[in-house]
Order: C-alpha cells, then sequence, then structure tokens
C-alpha cells in the first residue's frame, strides 16, 4: 500500500484541508491548481478554503489546546521527538515532493530535507529548560514567574522552503505548548499536508496540528479569528504589512519574516575562490528565489574585474535542467509571474545602462521541460546605486554587481534601501570583518560564508525585513507569556482604609 506521500507523487492526490486528526473535504468548493514550475504543467488541486472551514479548523485548535499545554515539556519532547524520527524515515519521499511543487533541483532538496529533523530535536531538548524564577521583596513578599502556552497560533509559510519554514516555526510553537493552524502558500501547499499527517501519525494529539489552504481571503479570515493568539508569518514585505495591521488591531503578538536585498561585500583582502563560490551559492541557490539571497555584490574595486569575471564565467557553467536528475544544478522559478518578474528586471538593468555579463550561456531545457519557468543564472555588473536592480528585491536569479573603494562607501551601499535582513561580508581582516559587520544594517550578518542556518543560530530582520526572531531561545519564548505570582509571607495585613501606611 503506498504512504501518503506516494499517493500525491503519484496521483496528485487532493484529500482537503487538515483537522483535528484527519483529512476532510472542504465546506466550500473552490480548487487551486497547484503546478509543477519544471513543466508548467498541473500536478494537483487544493481546497480554497473559505472562513467556514477556517472556523473549523482553528475550532480543533482550540480544543486540543488545554491537553496539549498541560502535558509536561519532557512529554511534548518525546512526542516531537518520534515526529522528528518519522520526518528522518521520509525524507527521500519528502524530498520528491518538495522538488515536484518547487521546482528545486532535488540534490538541493535532499541536502535540506537531512537537516529538519533537527529543529524539532533540538525545541524538544530546550523546552524543559525554560524554568521560572522567584524573588523575595520589599514588603515580605514572594514573586514567583511561570511560562505559559499562548493558544491556538497561525502560521502563514512561504513556497520558497515550505517544509523548512513550516518546521522552523511549528517545532518552537509545539514545544511551548501551543496548538497550530497553517496556511501555506497557495503556490506550494502541499508538503504542509503531508508534515500535518505526519504529525498525527507520530503521536501528537488529534487537533494539534492543522493546515487549511487557500489563498489570501483564506489567511486573512486566519489572521482575523478571535482565537488565534499569535501570528507568525514568512513572506512578501507588502504581506507583512498588512497581516501586522491585522496582529495590531486585534492587540495579538506577531512574527514577520519578510523581504529582503542582501548586500554580499567582498573587500580587497578576501580569498576570490571562496567568495565566487560562496557568492555563487549565494546567488544561485534555489534560483535566487530567498529572503536571504546574495542580489547585489559590492566589490572593492581592486579585486573588481577579476572578481566580476571569474562570477559570470562560473554563472554561465550552471547547469538547468530536470530538478529531478541529481546532475541539474539550478530549477525554475515558481512560476510565470516570477519569470516574467525576472525579465523585467532585466530589460531595465539594461535600460539603466548595466552591463550583463552572465546570463546568455546556455541553453534553456527543452522538451517536457520547454514549457517550465525557467530563466538562466543572469549577472549585470557596473550597477549604479539608484538603478532598480540594486534597491529592489528580484526574487529570481538575477543579480548586481557594484564596485566602491573604502570601508564608508561600502557602507553607505549596503545600507541603501529600506530592508535589514541579511549580509555577508568577505574578508581575511578581522578587524575590518567586524567593523563592516557592525556598520551595515541587517538581523543576519555571515563572515565568510552565506546561507548558514541552524536551529540554534537566531533569524530574523529589521525595518521592512521585519521583527521578530525564529530560532534559539528567543523563538521559544515568543511563544509563551510569562506568568508573576506574587505572594503574601507576612503574618500581618494591610488595611488601607483604616490607617495603613503602605505605598505599593
Amino acid at each position: 500500500m503506498p504512504s501518503l506521500i506516494e499517493e500525491f507523487l503519484q496521483s496528485g492526490t487532493n484529500k482537503g484541508v487538515y483537522y483535528g486528526g484527519a483529512f476532510h473535504q472542504p465546506k466550500s468548493g473552490p480548487q487551486i491548481a497547484v503546478l509543477n514550475p519544471a513543466t508548467g504543467q498541473a500536478f494537483t488541486t487544493v481546497p480554497d478554503a473559505d472562513a467556514k472551514d477556517v472556523d473549523t479548523a482553528v475550532a480543533a485548535a482550540k480544543g486540543a489546546f488545554a491537553a496539549w499545554a498541560a502535558l509536561d515539556p519532557l512529554d511534548r519532547g518525546q512526542i516531537l521527538r518520534r515526529f522528528a524520527e518519522l520526518i528522518r524515515q521520509n525524507i527521500p519521499q519528502l524530498a520528491q515532493l518538495e522538488t515536484t511543487v518547487t521546482g528545486r533541483p532535488l540534490r538541493e532538496m535532499n541536502a535540506q530535507m537531512a537537516r529538519i529533523p533537527e529543529w524539532l530535536e533540538y525545541f524538544a531538548g530546550i523546552a524543559p529548560g525554560l524554568e521560572g524564577e522567584s524573588n523575595r521583596v520589599k514588603g515580605g513578599y514572594l514573586t514567583l514567574t511561570s511560562y505559559e502556552a499562548l493558544g491556538p497560533v497561525a502560521l502563514l509559510t512561504p513556497w520558497n522552503h515550505p517544509i523548512l519554514i513550516l518546521i522552523k516555526k511549528l517545532s518552537a510553537a509545539l514545544a511551548a505548548g501551543n496548538t497550530c493552524v497553517i496556511k501555506p502558500s497557495e503556490l506550494a501547499p502541499v508538503s504542509p499536508l503531508v508534515i500535518a499527517a505526519l504529525a498525527t501519525e507520530a503521536g501528537l494529539p488529534d487537533g494539534v496540528v492543522n493546515v487549511v489552504t487557500g489563498g489570501p481571503a483564506t489567511g486573512a479570515a486566519l489572521c482575523a479569528h478571535d482565537d488565534i493568539q499569535y501570528i507568525d508569518l514568512t513572506g512578501g514585505t507588502g504581506t507583512g504589512r498588512k497581516v501586522a495591521a491585522i496582529a495590531g488591531q486585534r492587540l495579538v503578538r506577531s512574527t514577520m519574516e519578510l523581504g529582503g536585498k542582501t548586500p554580499v561585500i567582498v573587500c580587497e583582502d578576501a580569498e576570490l575562490d571562496a567568495a565566487v563560490a560562496g557568492g555563487l551559492f549565494a546567488a544561485f541557490v534555489a534560483s535566487g528565489q530567498t529572503c536571504v539571497a546574495g542580489s547585489r555584490f559590492i566589490v572593492h574595486d581592486s579585486v573588481y574585474d577579476e572578481f566580476v569575471a571569474r562570477l559570470a564565467t562560473r554563472a554561465d557553467q550552471i547547469k538547468l535542467g530536470d530538478p529531478m536528475d541529481l546532475g541539474t544544478q539550478m530549477g525554475p522559478v515558481i512560476c510565470q509571474a516570477a519569470l516574467d518578474r525576472c525579465h523585467q528586471f532585466i530589460r531595465q538593468a539594461i535600460e539603466d545602462g548595466a552591463r550583463k555579463v552572465a546570463g546568455a550561456g546556455g541553453d534553456l531545457p527543452s522538451g517536457a521541460f520547454a514549457d517550465g519557468f525557467y530563466i538562466r543564472p543572469t549577472v549585470f555588473a557596473d550597477v549604479a546605486p539608484h538603478h532598480q536592480l540594486f534597491r529592489e528585491e528580484v526574487f529570481g536569479p538575477v543579480i548586481s554587481v557594484t564596485r566602491f573603494s573604502s570601508e564608508t562607501e561600502a557602507v553607505e551601499l549596503a545600507n541603501t534601501g529600506a530592508f535589514g535582513l541579511g549580509v555577508s561580508i568577505w574578508s581575511r581582516d578581522i578587524g575590518r570583518a567586524h567593523r563592516l559587520s557592525k556598520a551595515i544594517r541587517g538581523g543576519v550578518v555571515w563572515l565568510n560564508d552565506h546561507h548558514r542556518n541552524d536551529p540554534r543560530s537566531i533569524w530574523g530582520g529589521v525595518r521592512d525585513s521585519g521583527f521578530g526572531k525564529e530560532n534559539g531561545w528567543d523563538a521559544i519564548k515568543a511563544y509563551l507569556t510569562k506568568k508573576s505570582v506574587v505572594v503574601r509571607t507576612e503574618p500581618s495585613y494591610d488595611d488601607w482604609f483604616k490607617g495603613s501606611e503602605r505605598l505599593g
């Protein structure tokens, strides 16, 4: 009998939405087509859930909350470790499913899926360490603090890392004792449904993990629901503004992990082999479709020409093709709109006078992949700070290179624009690297590397890149509220209206 993942892979099964530990057909009829970006053809459909479906899923999460939150963190941790192990056993199939729906090469997804269980295991391990405190305070009182889960929370996840970003959020939320309603991107909603079913199979109680698929209206209904106590979004800055406004109106906490325009600073003393290799990874992994993609390179005059030449040559050598072929190095972008956006940036860069140095070499895939959303890795040199390509997020494999001559200029260029998520700095001078890391705006800074992620490494941005943190203690504490209990220990008592002099 085929597994659930195999059913999706073989037939693109539409099982409905997921709540209360089972799949259910939606309460309304509309469906959303999910495409395979490599072929441009439909892979499956999912429900476009309406407010009634959202109500039912949130009710399931609310009903499961008390019992799940009441479990000792050690007991929750044991269940989360079983969940991690079940994911580990299904890594090959999960990787194939992610490749089918996102178009990312199987080689990439095998590597990414191998690390997914670490997030569940990490948060299962640290949750029991959330110990309260006690203090004796003035007047003969004892104060006690304790952490409590928030309740049902909304997890809004993107299409570029459907499982990774979901698990980053889900593991912290569950370890803290919350129940979850997930609204994945309509472009890649399939694997979150599978993850929810695996959670139930691993022993998470019915209603602890729920998924409603759909478009913006589904997400809006979920965020506005009275029983949702926290909203955690990874998505575009425009969407983030809308969701944060809803959270602010409802006075519930939120985390917003939004867009970016990551600067890659290559100093005159950088190890160029490493900088070129790291730059290629930064710019073109996931076809440039990550919030921390190395999208604008800021390179010192003394190494500028050599760096541009080497980066362009290597970019033109990247192999596009069938994402399921382990020899394929880069897949398509997610959809026609994303492809059109890339071409628009290319046209504008040429019109602005930038110099295209890579993007023409190599053919696009043909045959079964002729209608896929493919574009060659594209590099523009001599991009000025006022150019669109320097300032705006492409979210695709189209990057800029700009020269600088002093640290002051490098900082000024890197801080141009409103984003502040990722930064990478390539230098063998540790003093210079730290000076730049302090001066350049960003929430995540890599020195002589790029795009490294770990459940223990804090992740999050500032300004138009959002607020709040994923990973580490910051993430799990965001899913908790801290309660204070004040105990009077003195045998006497105050009576203010009979002359007591108590001041507070």
